[in-house]
């Protein structure tokens, strides 16, 4: 599902905003933004955004929704910033990131099948500044893939996909594969993903907090392979349960909310997700 450079050139805008960056980036900080709401102090960790959540949606609109939402990171899929792009490609969408008060902190999901798509991915969030790749490397490939984790500095974070998925079902099956590498080599557990494949995502943050690196934040109308996404605390997952135990684990990374239900007008459904997770753990 790669876009292509045209057609990340064409919903980014890249031409007009080379030229006309000072003006966007006023545009975006004025344009709806505010300043994130915080949680408390104890919590550890930061929410931030999934721009799977808007992939139906350009990189402008992605960036002015996210701050709608009061949330200030965000992990870009190729939708937003293409695998293929140039490094000045990459510069300008960075500097439009920044411009908008928010914080490109990652990247993905990223699919890694071949070596030369490992190389790839790593330069791409290196020329980014990303510090962390969301990604599924096939198994044969972790070795380079470790190899560029040192060489980067850059944390790799396995995705889960749960039940039918070959390479990564369960959090479980990525920790076996990284927990006698480099610690930078992690995983980002799917709570969805994981509920689906019938496994208290709360008990996995718990029996592999030491290599949690992301979090994608869900909900699911069932805990079966038949489970769709529905807004958080509508669905089967414990939320408060989850959000206690990574409190608890002393979690300090991203809760990253990957919305894919409504792909067309997610931006309801989302808030309410957000608000939801807020009033949560400011009751805490």
């Amino acid at each position: 599902m790669n876009a292509s450079r045209r057609d990340f050139v064409k919903n980014a805008g890249l031409g007009a905003a080379a030229a006309m960056m000072p003006v966007g980036a006023r545009r975006l900080m004025s344009d709806g933004y505010r300043e994130a709401a915080t949680l408390p102090a104890a919590s550890g960790f930061i929410l931030g955004m999934a721009s799977y959540t808007f992939r139906e949606f350009g990189l402008e609109e992605t960036l002015r929704m996210t701050q709608r939402l009061g949330l200030v990171k965000i992990a870009f899929k190729n939708f937003h910033l293409a695998l293929d792009a140039t490094p000045a490609e990459i510069e300008v969408v960075v500097e439009m990131v920044k411009a908008a008060g928010l914080d490109l902190y990652g990247g993905g999901v990223i699919y890694m099948r071949t070596e030369e798509e490992v190389h790839q991915a790593f330069n791409y969030a290196g020329a980014a500044g990303m510090r962390i790749i969301i990604g599924v490397p096939n198994h044969e490939l972790l070795p380079l893939v470790e190899r560029k984790v040192q060489e980067y500095d850059i944390k790799l974070a396995i995705h889960n996909h749960g039940p039918g998925d070959q390479v990564y079902p369960t959090p479980e099956s990525a920790y076996e594969r990284v927990k006698d590498l480099d610690p930078r080599m992690g995983l980002c557990i799917d709570v969805g993903h994981t509920q689906r494949a019938g496994v208290d995502p709360s008990d996995s943050v718990e029996r592999y907090i030491d290599r949690l690196h992301d979090v994608h934040m869900k909900d699911v109308s069932a805990a079966s392979r038949e489970g769709g996404t529905v807004e958080v605390g509508r669905g089967v997952i414990d939320v408060p349960k989850l959000l206690g135990t990574l409190v608890r684990m002393n979690y300090q990374g991203v809760v990253a909310f990957e919305h894919e239900k409504d792909g067309s007008d997610p931006l309801a459904g989302v808030a309410e997700s957000i608000g939801y997770v807020r009033g949560i753990m400011d009751a805490k």
